[in-house]
């Protein structure tokens, strides 16, 4: 299988709404590795390595998020393969 890396930025309600926590558990259940972060900006930044298809569920699942988010944009781009280990909230 073939592993890449991503990097998506999600605009709207996206921080203080448990939506880090909710990313690293969703991206855990499809198998990816990476993180969430909060942004200055209140934006929140995810990198997701894995296999096309697992990064393509979880973009799927960034357009909405939680519940608790509204999500109004979100952004993505490739980036160089790392070797993360599990999917952290930064």
């Amino acid at each position: 299988m073939v592993q890449s890396c991503e990097k998506f930025l999600i605009e709207g309600l996206v921080q203080g709404v448990g939506f880090r926590y909710s990313t690293s558990y969703e991206g855990l259940k499809i198998g990816l590795a990476g993180y969430a972060k909060n942004l200055a900006n209140g934006d929140v930044e995810v990198i997701a390595c894995g296999t096309q298809e697992q990064i393509e569920r979880l973009a799927v699942w960034l357009q909405n998020g939680p519940r608790t988010a509204r999500v109004d944009k979100v952004s993505r781009e490739p980036v160089s393969y790392k070797p993360f280990k599990g999917f952290k909230v930064l």
